[in-house]
């Protein structure tokens, strides 16, 4: 649904104050977003700010596609913030110590390097700042090519090129090692919350700044996810437990064969990331174990 243009005959104080509420219905998006490209909760805090700043200061009548523009903001901040870090040789995060809930917490960014894990990690500490940008912006939160060519300064088929790299890298690391009886719970706890349509404990078991994307969309923040989830509580009766490609995760049984699966990806006892699969073809390729 697109954003809705607030009539132009109210006065000037209700237009900052409905500007400011369509921010904030986009923000844990964004920080999601800047949290997986920082690694770090405090410095997604000041580039969402950021984007606030640079948001209120601009005609935002003008802007067509407010979460496509603030996107683009955050990612191009993101990008000044990684290359500032990358002169001075400053380390994203601080792997010693536990992905964010409403204010700056070292321990989550503990969390996210141990989950969304070496993946991230390889990419906080190895990557380009264009190469991790492309990477994150595109694989984890599917934003096209031509919006991220233009946040890095590049052709389209370049920032294509640039993901590709990063995830090469990102695959070849060596995978960690996992508590698949924990997963498997947090997962069983996730079925049965959409099963009874019980909005609360689907977020007791998600992230705060939860992902799930499929082909054709990406949802972040664990209400709205939460909410989505619950719309297919009529389906949950075929779904199952099972291991996707060797991933926790839950699959949708019709006739006896695998029509949907949802793969997920932890942090701590918590879904961080939930990636859906619905296309034949794709579903057909995967490798589906029902447990």
């Amino acid at each position: 649904m697109g954003d809705f243009e607030f009539p132009r005959q109210f006065p000037r104080r209700q237009d900052g104050e409905f500007l400011a509420a369509r921010f904030e219905s986009h923000r844990p998006r964004l920080r999601a977003v800047a949290h997986r490209m920082l690694g770090s909760a405090a410095e997604a805090d000041d580039a969402v700010q950021e984007a606030w700043f640079r948001l209120s200061r601009a005609d935002a009548d003008k802007v067509e596609n407010l979460g496509g523009w603030l996107t683009t903001v955050v990612g191009r901040v993101c990008l000044d913030m990684l290359r500032s870090r990358k002169s001075r040789a400053e380390e994203p995060l601080d792997i010693g110590t536990p992905v964010p809930a409403t204010a700056p917490d070292p321990e989550q960014d503990a969390l996210l390097a141990d989950s969304v894990g070496v993946a991230l990690l390889v990419v906080l500490e190895t990557l380009t700042p264009a190469e991790r940008l492309a990477f994150v912006l595109h694989d984890l939160f599917a934003v096209p090519f031509e919006e991220i060519a233009s946040i890095v300064g590049r052709t389209p088929t370049a920032a294509r090129q640039l993901a590709s790299r990063a995830r090469r890298r990102v695959q070849g690391a060596p995978a960690p090692d996992a508590d698949l009886v924990r997963q498997r719970a947090v997962a069983d706890a996730f079925l049965a919350a959409v099963r009874e349509g019980d909005f609360d404990a689907l977020v007791k078991v998600l992230d705060p700044d939860v992902v799930a994307r499929s082909e054709g969309a990406v949802t972040a923040g664990a209400a709205a996810v939460a909410t989505g989830a619950t719309s297919f509580a009529h389906f949950a009766a075929l779904a199952r437990p099972a291991l996707v490609d060797g991933a926790t995760g839950i699959a949708l049984i019709v006739d006896g064969r695998p029509e949907r699966t949802l793969t997920f990806t932890f942090v701590g006892d918590r879904i961080a990331v939930i990636d859906i699969v619905t296309d034949p073809e794709k579903v057909a390729s995967l490798d589906v174990q029902l447990v």
